[in-house]
């Protein structure tokens, strides 16, 4: 008989984790599971999922929130009348709640790492924020050892918690005619190497590094163009400090562009300069999948993606310099370039699979449903 499984996500619009729940989705053994997802209305997940053959369920109260306790009687009453073996949560504190009280088992996952609070890593936040978790949730998903971390800094408790690395579906490689269009297209010219980085424009981010590292580059005659794609608060901020810079022909920005892969199809190097907030960048993974290397700041999850010295370098983080230094090295010794591009195959396909990151993800279902509930945790 299939196991009934409720994914449920608050997420209005498509970030790392809603991309991960429809990776789930495409790749889940529908052999063995029947799924439904939980929604808050008008995400933009939901054509998405529809497009997939997948149920969806819109829940009034839960966008953009973990807890709301309203909504957490009209949860009660969904998991009730639709009897799941397990719910999934993909942060929703309110589902997890729910989930407990209609006598379902829970698995929850962390998809973030970022530095955490004092009040959460000293008594007696730690002791208070440890008990809740442990008891909403039977089993604990982290999506990178970073993101363990983070939890059990903050009292969760380590059994409870399996480490599942995100996975993507791989790039499809172009031709070289096709990599001249789309070079043309972006504005590369002939001879011109290729440097991208692929988040959200927040200061965290680390993009005032890239674009530094980008101006040291060009002083030193690196014939280069830098590339920020995506859209956010600190768009403004990062174009006035290119602009103040000189850089308007160096670094390039896309904004929000629906076929990134095409962007990535000519890059030769991703960059990362994160410092807080990562757990798995999906952007590198995908880079990966096609052989490009990634020189990457040592915060959260960076290194568990990046082996430094293997598929990239991992440099410190907020440091310009070191930045600097690892994306010229790649940009300049072609030999060790396409050891690191293989390599960056190699790992991909061994590790950072759409297909393992699902079956690693049904086993915890499965043992998570068949275990015997603790009356006491």
């Amino acid at each position: 008989m299939k196991k009934r499984i409720i994914e449920v996500s608050t997420d209005t619009n498509i970030g790392g984790a809603g991309k991960c729940l429809i990776t789930l989705l495409k790749n889940f053994d529908y052999d063995k599971f029947e799924v439904k997802v939980i929604l808050p209305p008008n995400s933009l997940l939901k054509p998405e999922i529809d497009a997939l053959g997948t149920e969806v369920i819109e829940v009034e109260g839960i966008a953009d929130k973990s807890l709301d306790f309203k909504a957490i009687k009209t949860l009660k009453q969904i998991f009730r009348q639709e009897k799941p073996d397990l719910v999934h949560t993909h942060a929703s504190m309110s589902a997890r709640i729910a989930a407990r009280q209609a006598g379902v088992k829970v698995v929850y996952t962390r998809h973030s790492v970022f530095p955490q609070s004092k009040k959460l890593t000293t008594f007696p936040g730690k002791q208070i924020n440890g008990i809740i978790n442990n008891h909403y949730s039977d089993s604990i998903i982290a999506v990178a050892e970073a993101a363990k971390d983070n939890l059990t800094e903050t009292g969760v408790n380590e059994k409870k918690i399996k480490v599942v690395l995100n996975g993507v579906d791989g790039l499809k490689t172009v031709s070289e005619d096709e990599k001249s269009l789309i070079r043309r297209r972006f504005g590369v010219n002939d001879g011109e190497k290729v440097v991208s980085i692929v988040a959200r424009l927040e200061d965290i981010k680390g993009h005032d590094y890239f674009i530094e590292a980008a101006k040291m580059l060009r002083d030193e005659g690196v014939n280069a163009k830098f590339f920020i794609a995506g859209t956010g608060s600190y768009e403004q901020h990062l174009k006035e400090k290119v602009k103040g810079l000189g850089l308007e022909d160096t670094v390039i920005f896309t904004g929000f562009i629906t076929d990134v892969d095409k962007l990535m199809s000519i890059t030769d190097i991703q960059a990362n300069a994160s410092y807080g907030t990562e757990a798995t960048s999906l952007a590198l993974l995908e880079g990966m999948s096609i052989g490009v290397p990634a020189v990457v700041s040592d915060f959260g999850g960076n290194p568990g993606v990046i082996k430094d010295g293997e598929n990239g370098f991992v440099v410190a983080k907020q440091n310009s310099t070191a930045l600097k230094d690892g994306l010229k090295k790649l940009l300049e010794d072609d030999e060790l370039y396409r050891k690191m591009s293989q390599r960056s195959k190699e790992i991909f396909n061994a590790t950072f699979t759409s297909r393992i990151m699902t079956k690693n993800t049904e086993d915890i279902y499965s043992e998570t449903i068949g275990k015997e509930r603790n009356k006491r945790r």
